[in-house]
């Protein structure tokens, strides 16, 4: 069991000194010497530490779901310590809690920032940076795999033909997972650079959109957007991480194209074209659609960039649709709309039955066959009351730490949600640098709950909390 959970784990660390081999190879090519030691610490340390992981002896028992939940939630804990040495032996003099926070930030796709000025930071480390956002994606889509066993029969059987659940081929699996992840990236990458945006800003905003990070590679994003045409194109390219991470493979190559594959997609394309009709006909007055169209993208798919200077107005709204967020099979957070969609047909069938009892209303989603049983329902149920006792207690921590009620309240609902703070939600000018120790340690812990899936923490109360 332990040695399973513990190779699981070394891909990772192993993946770290990769992408620190890449970061040495571009500064040396552009002549970036100023923090090149920290990607040699970083990347023998985290080849050491792959290595010994590598070497443990493997068991042949399973792990239990207890084991590979508290698995992936030392992985949160562990794999930033190694991104965050590029950090704290940077020439910026960075405490180690800074460093850790940037990291954890930008490990769980959240983009919180202890650095005011990106432009004084050089561009090795801002890639460094957004680079622990895409290897945060990727951990996190193993990670939905990897605990498949806790989710609804449903999921499983609509995920795709591209990978096996088979736990003897796990291996097989991961690669498909990672080139398929590392495709889409480079894709879009391709087509940034085709609308003119630099490469280097190309690259950091590949990494952010495919994560569903924050990081930005700059202080503004108007200033890597200057047209009409890169605003909407980044919009669109947005969706990669509010749709399933399948949905591209599955549309192209899927031979037969069973709509089972394809429901919760068709789910969110329709409630997308919904939020988008709606903003285009009530709160587009000021001619600006295309800003409010980034606006909506970004929050639905839990990045949280935004362009427009004065959106206090629609905050409130921008922050429901990142409570919503996308697809179960993305990398983006949010409590998933096909799961408040269902918990509200159902709601509604309930309170339909009692008025006319001799109706009969079938608990089904449109576009497929499936039906979701009580079981589900009580999971959706459990999953928001754990958000909402979650956001209580944030909103109270940071409170009492000096921060107005209703920043506390936004920015809890960032942090759980993994989500950018910007114009959009009123908070971007928000100083997570000079924040007290004890709130940083609450944002760090809060992100990372965010980040793992709500459903995991009931289980875990359940296993150590009420134990026979």
């Amino acid at each position: 069991m332990f040695g399973l959970q513990i190779k699981y784990l070394s891909f990772f660390f192993g993946l770290i000194s990769i992408l620190s081999f890449f970061n040495l190879i571009y500064s040396y090519y552009l002549n970036l010497y100023l923090n090149l030691d920290t990607y040699y610490f970083s990347l023998i340390i985290s080849l050491i530490i792959s290595i010994l992981l590598y070497k443990i002896k493997i068991t042949d028992n399973k792990p239990s779901i207890f084991e590979k939940i508290l698995t992936v939630f030392l992985g949160y804990i562990l794999i930033p310590f190694i991104l965050s040495i590029p950090f704290y032996f940077s020439i910026y003099n960075l405490t180690f809690l800074n460093s850790y926070f940037e990291a954890i930030s930008g490990f769980t796709s959240t983009g919180f920032t202890i650095f005011e000025n990106i432009k004084h930071i050089d561009q090795s480390l801002i890639l460094w940076r957004s680079t622990t956002q895409w290897i945060g994606g990727l951990y996190f889509l193993f990670s939905i795999i990897y605990l498949i066993d806790i989710y609804d029969e449903s999921f499983k059987k609509t995920l795709t033909n591209f990978i096996s659940l088979d736990s003897s081929e796990v291996l097989k699996q991961a690669i498909k997972i990672f080139l398929l992840y590392s495709g889409i990236t480079l894709i879009i990458f391709l087509i940034l650079n085709i609308f003119s945006i630099r490469s280097f800003d190309s690259l950091n905003l590949a990494f952010t959109l495919i994560s569903s990070g924050g990081f930005l590679p700059v202080n503004d994003l108007s200033n890597i957007l200057k047209e009409n045409s890169q605003i909407i194109v980044l919009s669109i390219l947005m969706l990669t991480s509010f749709f399933s991470i399948f949905f591209s493979y599955n549309l192209i190559f899927l031979k037969n194209k069973n709509v089972n594959f394809f429901y919760e997609d068709l789910h969110l394309i329709i409630y997308f074209v919904v939020v988008v009709t709606i903003f285009f006909l009530f709160f587009s007055f000021n001619n600006n659609f295309s800003n409010n169209l980034l606006a909506i993208s970004s929050s639905m798919s839990n990045i949280g960039f935004s362009l427009e200077s004065k959106q206090s107005n629609l905050s409130f709204i921008y922050l429901i649709l990142v409570i919503i967020g996308g697809s179960f099979f993305s990398t983006s957070s949010g409590l998933r709309f096909i799961k408040i969609y269902s918990l509200f047909k159902y709601s509604l069938n309930q309170i339909l039955s009692f008025s006319k009892p001799k109706n009969i209303f079938m608990n089904k989603l449109i576009f497929t066959k499936i039906n979701f049983d009580f079981n589900e329902i009580n999971k959706y149920f459990l999953t928001i009351l754990v958000f909402i006792l979650s956001l209580f207690l944030l909103t109270v921590l940071l409170s009492l730490n000096e921060i107005n009620f209703e920043n506390s309240f936004k920015l809890s609902i960032l942090t759980l949600m993994n989500t950018v703070n910007s114009e959009s939600y009123g908070l971007a000018d928000f100083d997570f640098n000079n924040l007290h120790f004890f709130t940083k340690y609450c944002l760090i812990f809060f992100m990372i709950v965010g980040r793992i899936e709500l459903l995991t923490i009931l289980l875990l109360m359940k296993k150590f909390l009420f134990k026979n």
